[in-house]
């Protein structure tokens, strides 16, 4: 039998994750414009615990008619259940609850850039926690990214339009994303990604609940075309879909490889933030997309010695 065939196969069929990487680029940055859109017009905890338990209900509805996935205890373990209800915690309930909550009064510009600098953080613990090695050239990449970061943020910051109260929860959403990550690395959920992130969502949903009954007010709600198409968005194409390409990414590579398409994210929502709410993008903002590509490209690019991953 000829190998050219099958080589040929596993680059159209079987490996489809540059399609899935630019995917979850997209969905991501763009949750950033559809957050803003939907805090303008509903309390953050209200809006965050109504996406996470229909996100949750959804997937794990789905799940239920799904032939190849079975029943829910015979899918992923209760071991497992656990695990994802703490992920649930982390990357759903505090990472966009504090972001949310942020996003009240910083543009979603700087939400994606303060976000972006996941990988910095998520490299040194996973250095530290996991024994991936931090190479100079993954150094490098992520000088390079902060480099990036570092010149977009400053001139937003010049601008003076974002809240520093905004900013400081921004920043904790940073510090939960980061957690969540390392955490999904250190316990390894063997269990359906599918399934588990419907747990995910139940559980943030569950833990937001009573914070959202005591701190927000459906009274508050504006019901509107806009609010409506943000929600469906956060719904289908965050909660659901780009959570599911996350965590096929932290499957397929490292800790810091995965984190470090989180770079794109500037730009990305920046361009977004222009063409959906016209949030102002500045030359120079743009001039630090060309750090950020290159970093990115040197925290991904397969080492020389195995081939496989970062």
């Amino acid at each position: 039998m000829s190998l050219a065939p099958a080589a040929a196969v596993p680059r159209t069929a079987s490996n489809p994750m540059p399609f899935a990487i630019a995917l979850f680029c997209v969905l991501w940055s763009f949750a950033f414009v559809a957050g803003k859109i939907g805090v303008t017009y509903c309390p953050p905890l209200i809006l965050l615990t109504a996406r996470f338990l229909l996100a949750g209900v959804l997937i794990l509805v789905i799940s239920s008619f799904r032939r190849d996935a079975g029943s829910l205890s015979g899918s992923i373990s209760w071991r497992d259940v656990i695990v994802f209800a703490i992920l649930g915690v982390a990357n759903n309930a505090l990472y966009l609850g504090l972001g949310y909550t942020g996003l009240k009064s910083v543009s979603a510009g700087l939400g994606a850039l303060i976000v972006s600098a996941n990988p910095l953080f998520t490299a040194a613990l996973a250095a530290l926690f996991l024994g991936e090695q931090l190479t100079l050239r993954k150094v490098t990449g992520l000088a390079l990214g902060i480099i990036g970061v570092a010149m977009i943020v400053w001139h937003r910051m010049a601008v003076g339009t974002d809240s520093f109260h905004g900013i400081l929860f921004t920043l904790a959403s940073l510090a939960s994303i980061v957690l969540g990550t390392i955490l999904f690395k250190l316990l390894a959920p063997q269990g359906s990604l599918w399934i588990g992130n419907g747990v995910q969502n139940v559980a943030a949903g569950l833990a937001l609940l009573p914070f959202a009954a005591v701190f927000a007010d459906v009274g508050d709600i504006v019901p509107n075309a806009k609010l409506l198409g943000a929600f469906a968005f956060l719904v289908l194409g965050g909660s659901i879909l780009a959570y599911v390409l996350w965590f096929r990414l932290l499957k397929s590579y490292g800790a810091t490889a995965a984190s470090a398409y989180h770079f794109l994210m500037p730009p990305l929502g920046m361009l977004f933030a222009w063409m959906v709410l016209d949030e102002h993008v500045a030359f120079r903002d743009l001039l630090g997309i060309v750090p950020v590509a290159l970093g990115i490209y040197l925290v991904t690019r397969p080492s020389a010695s195995n081939g496989s991953k970062a």
